[in-house]
């Protein structure tokens, strides 16, 4: 028979405070439980030693008892057996303490295969069995008590751990209400924010849906009066394009009618229209003279002396005439007067850049061409408008040298789509600034210096007053420069009708035929200035002997008058020729000629 020893699974050095928890606790119960089911049952009272003798001898008595229900005997009897063994002083070794043993275990064994051998009640016990199965059986209630106060402390433990537990889901179902509460005052509220905002949205869309459909029907409304004004104006002309057809039709019809009699007396009338052929040209050679000598006899006035080459009086004559076909106050009129204000507004427009450039001169061009307006009327408004931007500029400023380079690249591309716009041009300039013919009239008396004589070169009348001598000259000057920078500009590919060649020319005549004065000085100075390096580049030591002609010639004899305004004008001239500055490009010039040339026509 053997003995089980029940104990915990855990190290000797147990930590006084294990960090279990309830899981592992009901386990190792559980494994406990399984343990000692397992084990097979265990009878407290051992077999005595006599036991094994007992087959010897006949069994007088024998008597049973359940473990359970003998156990108080057996503790009064070995009780009194410990007692009696005292008294008796018996003695025992270890060996036959082992052997008893031994046969204790073999008896063990008997039992536990289902043979149990009978106790004698009056055979002698052996008391260390005894005290090994109290020790065992003490051991075993005090396991038994450290497992039910172990239970119930976690027992405790587990409900304290359940009410906390239920007390924080409790905590946590009432942070979840009031969450939910905040949430629904907050969306209250944003939902109320999203109702004002959509209202002032939609109260904004409605004020501009509103505006506009008020700009609208204003729009609606001007189109229709500009829609109404362009249908009079194209009913207008309309109007009178059907009348210039049927005119321009009775004209073909009376046309045709002369040219089938013509034909009809071609043989007998040939003779007759080459004599009035001859007669027309005569008549026409004969006013052309009339009107060169007319223009003469206004200008030999007594006691003023003309000086000009006569080539040069001749070219003016002959451009006066033809300007002069055009009435003066022609753009003043109902008919032309929107012409005028086109051609105006678009070179007031004009800027020293080259889509400005380029801009007016398309614009210009369309004006020049179209067929509502006369091409002489046309070309005379450009010419006046276009030489008067000196008078609505400021002259003194530095950046009106840009400016007349500028209108010399806009003149010369409309006259090169527009030719005749040329002869306008030149004549413009020679009334207002006699010094571009080139031509100068010298009073040989103090009487013959009168008002007349200072509007015929050139001075202007303000308020009845004539203007300064210094105001003047600054028109003098700004009126060549302009003359100039039409000379001088070049376009590759483009032929100029009034180039380098007539600048040339123009030098020429006035220092062979004009004298040296103030204002033929300062004309002389802007000329060279805004064209001298064109002309040297271009004819080389030929300029530089006309440098020379000015340097022996016409300096000394400026030089010989000395007042004031002279000097200055002798200084400007000395500075130039000494300086060199005809080596040197224009301001502006460059720029403008190089783009252009590169931008517009390549």
């Amino acid at each position: 028979m053997g003995f089980e020893r029940v104990e915990l699974r855990c190290p000797p050095a147990l930590d006084p405070r294990p960090s279990w928890t309830l899981g592992d606790v009901l386990a190792e119960l559980d494994a406990l439980d399984a343990t000692r089911r397992a084990a097979p049952p265990t009878p407290l009272k051992q077999p005595p030693d006599w036991v094994a003798d007992a087959t010897a001898r006949k069994k007088a008595f024998v008597m049973r008892v359940d473990d359970e229900d003998s156990t108080d005997e057996e503790d009064d009897s070995s009780h009194k057996l410990v007692q009696s063994l005292v008294a008796k002083g018996a003695r025992f070794s270890c060996i036959d303490l082992q052997s008893r043993l031994g046969c204790d275990s073999e008896e063990s064994e008997e039992e536990l295969n289902g043979q149990v051998a009978p106790y004698h009640l009056m055979e002698k016990r052996n008391i260390e069995k005894s005290i090994l199965l109290e020790l065992e059986r003490e051991h075993h209630l005090k396991v038994q008590e450290e497992v039910r106060s172990k239970l119930a402390e976690l027992e405790i433990y587990h409900q304290s751990e359940i009410q906390r537990t239920i007390s924080a889901f409790g905590r946590l179902q009432k942070y979840a209400e009031s969450r939910k509460e905040i949430d629904r005052r907050l969306d209250v509220q944003f939902q109320r924010r999203i109702a004002e905002v959509l209202d002032k949205h939609l109260s904004m869309v409605q004020r501009d849906h509103e505006q506009k459909s008020q700009i609208v029907e204003r729009r609606i409304r001007n189109d229709a009066a500009i829609e109404e004004a362009k249908r009079k104006e194209q009913a207008l002309k309309e109007e009178k394009i059907r009348q210039e057809r049927a005119r321009q039709e009775a004209e073909v019809r009376q046309k045709e009618a002369a040219k089938a009699a013509a034909e009809a007396r071609k043989t007998a009338f040939e003779a007759a229209q080459k004599e009035a052929a001859e007669k027309e040209a005569a008549q026409k050679e004969a006013a052309e003279k009339e009107a060169a000598k007319k223009n003469e006899a206004k200008l030999a006035l007594p006691g003023i002396r003309v000086f000009a080459d006569n080539s040069a009086l001749e070219a003016e004559a002959r451009r006066r005439a033809l300007y002069d076909q055009v009435p003066a106050n022609i753009h003043l009129s109902k008919e032309f007067s929107k012409y005028d204000r086109q051609i105006a507004k678009s070179i007031s427009k004009l800027m020293p850049t080259i889509d400005s450039v380029r801009a007016r001169a398309s614009e210009l061009i369309k004006a020049l061409d179209g067929q509502d307006c006369p091409r002489p009327i046309a070309c005379r408004i450009f010419a006046n408008k276009i030489i008067s931007i000196v008078k609505s500029r400021n002259t003194k400023d530095k950046t009106f040298g840009n400016l007349a380079f500028a209108c010399g690249y806009v003149m010369l591309l409309v006259t090169n789509q527009v030719p005749d716009a040329m002869d306008y041009l030149l004549a413009e300039f020679h009334r207002v600034c006699i010094y571009t013919v080139p031509k100068h009239l010298h009073a040989l008396n103090a009487q013959a210096r009168n008002r007349d004589y200072y509007r015929l070169i050139g001075y202007q009348e303000e308020n009845g007053q004539l203007e300064s001598t210094e105001s003047y000259l600054t028109y003098v000057v700004a009126y060549v420069k302009l003359y100039a920078a039409m000379i001088q500009t070049e376009i590759k590919g483009t032929r100029h009708p009034h180039g380098l060649a007539e600048g040339w020319k123009w030098l020429a005549m006035f220092l062979n035929a004009l004298p040296a004065t103030t204002a033929t000085a300062y004309a002389l100075h802007a000329f060279l200035k805004m064209a001298g390096y064109a002309l040297h580049k271009k004819y080389g030591s030929q300029f530089m002997k006309i440098l020379d002609v000015i340097s022996r010639c016409f300096l000394p004899a400026l030089k010989d008058q000395g007042n004031r305004i002279q000097s200055e004008a002798v200084n400007n001239l000395q500075n130039y020729l000494n300086d060199k500055i005809y080596l040197e490009e224009p301001e502006g010039q460059y720029l403008a000629q190089q783009l252009l040339s590169k931008e517009l026509f390549t």
